[in-house]
């Protein structure tokens, strides 16, 4: 981590300890497992491409399979910042630290590049 990057106090982030001053979920387990299940999935998606391409599969439904888990991942990703923002990003604006925002914004730039 940069010497400039501020560690956030929300507490739906924050380690319980072991592990001081990294940041940790705690999504609810309903959360936990859709995205389990997705990621999962995605492996799944992954592990068949490499096949396809060792099999020499035709390109285009090799790229088309690649199209798809990009999308996949997209839906994880996009879960995962539904979640953070009605959480921790909500509760450390509560809490006065406008600063959430830019460290949101650059996320969220992140994954629309």
């Amino acid at each position: 981590m940069k010497s400039e990057e501020k560690v956030h106090s929300c507490s739906l982030c924050q380690s319980d300890g072991e592990n001081q001053g990294e940041r940790t979920s705690h999504h609810d387990d309903k959360t936990i497992k859709e995205l389990v299940t997705r990621m999962n999935r995605i492996e799944g998606q992954i592990r068949g491409i490499k096949g396809m391409i060792e099999r020499h599969v035709y390109c285009d439904d090799v790229l088309n399979q690649i199209a798809s888990a990009q999308s996949a991942l997209d839906g994880a990703a996009r879960l995962l910042l539904e979640k953070h923002m009605k959480s921790c990003v909500k509760e450390q604006l509560q809490a006065g630290d406008e600063q959430v925002v830019d460290e949101v914004l650059k996320t969220i730039f992140r994954m629309i590049r």
